[in-house]
Formats: C-alpha cells, structure tokens, sequence
C-alpha cells in the first residue's frame, strides 16, 4: 500500500489511506527464544490452571525456576491472547437496551416427543484453543413418560 520510491511523501500516502505515520515505521521485533519458551510453558500451565492471573502465572514460574516478572507474564498473556476465567461482576444485570425475548413455553403443556428440545453451548479449552460443545436433548422423556421442569 505504502510506495516508498513515489513522489507523493509518506506522510501524505498515510493520510489517503487513513493510517497514522508511525505505523508506516513500525518493524515488529523478533520474538526471543527465551520469550517463546515462557510462553511454550505459561500456556501449558493455563490449561491447567485456567483461573490463573499474570500474578499466580508468576509464581508458579518462579517455583520451576525461572526468573519472570508479573508486567512480563501478563504482556506475553495478552500477546497470546490469554485471560484468566473467572466470575466476574454484575453479570446478571442485563445490558440497557438489550432485547428481552418472550419465554415461549410458559403456557405451552409438553405432552409427546419432540414436541420441545433443550439445548447448551459451552466453550472447552483444548491443546490449540478452545473448543465448542454443544448439546441437545428432547424436554420430553417417552421411557417413562415423564416431563422435567423447564424454568427459565
């Protein structure tokens, strides 16, 4: 995109296609070995350990040895994209003017098969990023012709 032999200047190539100036410049630096090899084993440890910070990441380095600071651990973290799980606040609270759809079985009996199918999605972490489960189950069980409770 950039033409450094052109007669127009790079600062105004920049402005036409709506970059800063300084990203013209910006050479990505080589990543060190020894960074690759803390990351190599700061993702191991949060497959184990996925509730862990850049503070307990530090720790559990230090107790194998190696000498990382927790600025360090949380900027390679956020360089491969890594993030503690935890609970985080106020996430029950809807979002102001989020859409609240119906609940659409509150008046409807189950009564036969496949009349209503239950579903969940969850996220598992794997060895090359997280993975996606999902599964589906019908609301009615014909085995014993029972209904479960379906709450909101």
């Amino acid at each position: 995109m950039i033409d450094r032999d052109h007669a127009l200047p790079l600062t105004a190539q920049a402005r036409q296609l709506g970059i800063s100036r300084g990203s013209i410049y910006y050479q990505p630096r080589v990543v060190s070995a020894a960074d690759l090899a803390i990351m190599r084993r700061i993702d191991e440890l949060h497959l184990l350990y996925p509730f862990a910070g850049s503070r307990m990441l530090r720790d559990l380095l230090r107790q194998e040895g190696t000498a990382v600071g927790r600025l360090h651990v949380a900027t390679l973290m956020k360089c491969m994209g890594l993030e503690a799980l935890y609970c985080r606040p106020n996430t029950s609270k809807p979002v102001p003017g989020h859409k609240i759809y119906p609940y659409l079985l509150r008046k409807l009996a189950v009564t036969r098969p496949n009349q209503v199918w239950a579903t969940d999605i969850t996220y598992v972490p794997m060895a090359r990023g997280p993975g996606c489960l999902s599964a589906r189950q019908p609301a009615f069980d014909s085995s014993n012709d029972t209904v479960p409770k379906i709450t909101r």
